[in-house]
């Protein structure tokens, strides 16, 4: 299968309608960035960018979640205005939920704990929407399937979840090492490519990015798209010089 042109997503973490980021995906190592994740996603925007990576962590962990679902839609007419996508995932747990996302101007869904809960859910968006605007997120830790916010784990090894998915139809999938994200420690691509060989989806890489040689590193491996995070909140990697490198071909 012929990858879709590489793009790099910078991530808007949502909770409580503030950019947050977890450390290993656990809500009590939460650093907050910004109170105004508006300006944050036209910080980003402003720079060249053409996706942006959006997550309801509240949603995610069934916590209250109306100040993210208010900042998701104004961080999608912000996004309109550049003319640029929104992915977006959390809490994604019903077919309401799911057209509900994509009918607000969501370009893709990514949907976690549903897609072994209830795979049905799953086809149906596919046959409903299509397979452009329907992403798995594969949340593993040591290669195992993490569900509902992380914080739960599971028997499901990865690589045989990612075939079950390939099978009903799932072109778009979004791979996080739980054990990388957050930490700045290098993404895990050995893993990811492992899972790339075995069904050769369009794979965005996630987790621990730190570096544009990590960037750099995805893209030349044949990867779809890498999200980008604590990274570009931290410094670690410049906006500017991410987006002015030829390492970004959109």
């Amino acid at each position: 299968m012929k990858n879709a042109m590489f793009t790099i997503l910078p991530a808007i973490d949502l909770r409580q309608g503030k950019v947050v980021r977890l450390k290993m995906g656990d809500p009590s190592r939460q650093t907050i960035y910004s109170d105004d994740p508006i300006d944050t996603a036209r910080r980003w925007l402003s720079a060249g960018v053409r996706w942006l990576h959006v997550i309801n962590l509240d949603g995610a962990f069934n916590e209250a979640d109306s100040k993210n679902q208010n900042a998701l839609i104004h961080i999608l007419k912000t996004a309109d205005e550049f003319k640029a996508n929104v992915q977006f995932g959390g809490g994604l747990r019903s077919s309401t939920a799911i057209d509900s996302a994509l009918n607000l101007g969501v370009s893709r869904v990514v949907l976690g704990t549903i897609v072994i809960e209830q795979q049905p859910v799953l086809e149906q968006a596919l046959a409903r929407w299509g397979s452009d605007r329907v992403a798995a997120g594969l949340d593993a830790r040591e290669g195992f399937v993490q569900v509902r916010g992380w914080k739960e784990g599971t028997a499901i090894k990865a690589i045989d979840l990612v075939k079950q998915l390939q099978a009903v139809g799932l072109r778009w999938m979004v791979y996080t090492d739980i054990a990388q994200d957050g930490m700045g420690s290098g993404i895990n691509l050995e893993q990811t490519l492992e899972l790339f060989q075995a069904c050769p989806l369009q794979i965005i890489a996630s987790g621990g990015a730190n570096s544009l040689d990590d960037i750099q590193r995805v893209r030349q491996a044949g990867l779809a798209g890498v999200i980008v995070g604590q990274a570009l909140y931290s410094g670690s990697i410049k906006v500017d010089d991410l987006f002015g490198k030829a390492i970004h071909e959109n």
